[in-house]
């Protein structure tokens, strides 16, 4: 597979606004991919929308947009528009979430994530084709949906999977997998489970830093707010984490944060947070893809001492 190179979109330091000018600079810097996020700050599907304008030819795609807090056919009339944008450059990353996202903030029931991303896969396969659809899937039936416009091109799926289940699923009925949260070495246990062929997406935090203490530090707080999240907890069990981890969970669990954050070990952070010097983080970078990283996405952390502009510049591919 040829390397991807991605960039997450916006930046942590700006808005989408204030991000024009450095996404319409990624192209030339090599960049192949931007990549957007959706949790508590932009969707998932407006900064793609900005992007296919202020940076022709580059791949755009959704890492993740989740399956429960939009309908099913919103969801398709969302990627369909994108997919019409830029026609052929538009990846569609869909995901289970989390019970905070999808529960708490969006009072949208958090039921059977591996059967609602599955059964909302194969609903959008059908729509973004342009059939019409009327079926009765597990978690959801659709009663004549038909695209309006369905794209000429339709788009890619990939799916966010942290487990063996949800990697089987997206190396047999997806385009790809996406994770995130993990080591160089342990892209060589997830790839395993998706085989040679299946494409591989993951989203990589970096802070451009060789104060390492201070990178430790902020990076914590992050961690501690994915890995106690149930399906990470799980992965990072699966990964072989579960004693290292485990006074982070009881800690967490006994509502003490800052014994929580304290008890994970630098090891933890340096495994799953790129830092260092710019050369040192190309390098740790680099480690990803030669374990079988087809797109890492590049996630700059601010906090470190060079600015995200400049990041974006000395990471680039060359």
């Amino acid at each position: 597979m040829t390397q991807n190179w991605g960039m997450t979109i916006p930046f942590y330091d700006r808005s989408l606004a204030d991000s024009k000018e450095l996404i319409a600079e990624l192209p030339a810097l090599g960049y192949t991919d931007v990549w957007s996020a959706e949790v508590n700050g932009v969707d998932g599907f407006v900064p793609l929308a900005m992007a296919a304008e202020w940076a022709p030819g580059v791949r755009l795609g959704s890492a993740i947009v989740p399956v429960s807090t939009r309908g099913p056919g919103l969801l398709a009339m969302s990627a369909a528009t994108i997919a019409d944008l830029a026609p052929g450059r538009f990846t569609l990353g869909i995901g289970s979430s989390s019970p905070a996202i999808v529960e708490r903030w969006n009072a949208v029931e958090f039921a059977k994530p591996y059967a609602r991303t599955r059964d909302t896969l194969r609903f959008l396969r059908k729509a973004l084709a342009g059939e019409k659809v009327s079926e009765k899937y597990e978690t959801f039936e659709i009663k004549g949906f038909k695209l309006e416009r369905a794209p000429k091109t339709p788009p890619k799926i990939v799916l966010a999977a942290l487990r063996p289940r949800m990697l089987h699923l997206a190396a047999e009925e997806a385009d790809g997998a996406i994770t995130n949260w993990l080591s160089p070495e342990d892209v060589r246990q997830v790839r395993a489970e998706i085989g040679p062929d299946t494409e591989l997406i993951a989203r990589l935090f970096v802070c451009v830093s060789e104060d390492a203490d201070k990178v430790r530090e902020l990076a914590r707080w992050m961690l501690a707010a994915y890995l106690t999240v149930p399906a990470y907890a799980a992965f990072h069990d699966w990964l072989g984490r579960e004693e290292i981890l485990r006074p982070l969970h009881e800690s967490w669990a006994a509502g003490d944060r800052q014994t929580a954050l304290k008890s994970i070990p630098d090891e933890v952070v340096d495994a799953l947070v790129v830092h260092g010097s710019a050369e040192q983080c190309r390098a740790r970078i680099q480690q990803y893809v030669d374990n079988g990283l087809d797109t890492p996405v590049l996630a700059p952390i601010p906090g470190g001492e060079v600015p995200i502009t400049q990041v974006v510049r000395d990471l680039a591919p060359r």
